[in-house]
């Protein structure tokens, strides 16, 4: 039992053998995962804790909250602001920004997360999960509510100095990069501790399978047809293999099997909001995951390219999302490059 690490102990290597994580990120870490096994406790109550179902609610992007979005959203605000490692936090269920508290002392990072992925898995038992990202606070003139700004958010995915998630499933597991390769950790409940299961993931650069709403299919664009496609063809076509399909409509579990075995998963664009480039988040949802994916040795891009590339102009921006075994998404990338390449210029 000695050799079992601990996402503490874990941290504090990371801190002082790699200099990649200082004191204020470790603590805030170690906060974030705390949060995650309050929600964790509150999932695992379901009906007998009286928090499945509705809220009657609509959060900013006009969707129907369930009683867990609330709850875990509450639950990572109040475990972080008085902690004294943030400037403020954002979430896809508010508004606006959250800025710490002038009661509480006010750190250097932003916090930007979601607080239940997969609600719609929440009343029938299938896996969920908190996603969340880490940001520098950027150094320059103070702006409004204490020195912080909704501009201050508005960082690429390759700013982030730390991402992970969390499901809630079988086991509670918690997946974390600080920019030196991606660990995973499960909760021993017995202990109240996350431990260190694997470090160093990798994802194979090439997979049998494919995570994708195939309902959606008429309303695809050419590109992600023609993939598809030629998955559906198997050995007889271009592949020259069969492929599996997997979809369980939770993008952290959907991530979290690509992560473990491989695979690729996509939510691209689509022709019923052709004003909308994607319909996950970009903030809360993609650029987290993409950096995951890429420190386990996968690609991420919107279809054209990378994500983590790709400068916000807005809280709750949304993105297409295409990401997994590296191989298989530099195919789907090229097939949207190409068919930008042939269609003609307008003046």
């Amino acid at each position: 039992m000695s050799s079992r690490i601990s996402l503490t102990r874990y941290l504090v290597e990371q801190q002082r053998v790699d200099g990649l994580i200082p004191s204020q990120l470790r603590l805030l870490l170690e906060v974030v995962a705390r949060a995650c096994k309050g929600i964790s406790q509150s999932v695992n109550k379901g009906a007998i804790g009286g928090v499945l179902g509705s809220a009657d609610t609509e959060n900013v992007q006009g969707e129907m909250q369930k009683k867990l979005d609330i709850i875990a959203n509450e639950v990572l605000i109040e475990a972080n602001e008085w902690g004294g490692h943030l400037a403020a936090m954002a979430s896809e269920e508010m508004d606006g920004i959250y800025v710490v508290p002038n009661r509480y002392p006010q750190g250097e990072y932003l916090l930007l997360f979601d607080p239940l992925d997969g609600s719609s898995n929440i009343d029938v038992n299938v896996s969920i999960g908190t996603i969340f990202s880490v940001l520098k606070k950027p150094e320059g003139p103070a702006g409004q509510n204490n020195g912080v700004s909704e501009q201050d958010f508005l960082q690429p995915g390759n700013k982030q100095v730390a991402a992970g998630y969390c499901v809630y499933g079988p086991q509670t597991t918690l997946v974390l990069t600080v920019g030196d390769g991606v660990a995973e950790f499960t909760l021993d409940r017995e202990q109240g501790s996350f431990i260190l299961v694997e470090d160093n993931i990798r994802i194979p650069e090439d997979t049998r399978e494919f995570a994708i709403n195939m309902s959606n299919m008429r309303h695809w664009d050419a590109p992600v047809r023609r993939y598809i496609d030629e998955c559906l063809a198997g050995k007889e076509g271009v592949r020259g293999k069969d492929f599996n399909m997997r979809w369980i409509a939770s993008m952290v579990a959907d991530v979290h099997r690509i992560l473990t075995r491989g695979g690729i998963f996509m939510y691209p664009w689509d022709k019923r909001e052709p004003e909308k480039p994607g319909k996950l988040r970009l903030m809360y949802e993609a650029n987290p995951m993409a950096w995951i994916v890429e420190q386990a040795g996968g690609a991420a891009t919107n279809g054209k390219q990378r994500i983590l590339d790709i400068q916000p102009t807005q809280l709750h921006e949304r993105v297409s999302v295409i990401l997994g075994s590296k191989n298989e998404v530099e195919r789907v990338t090229t097939y949207h490059t190409s068919q930008s390449l042939r269609q003609p210029q307008t003046e």
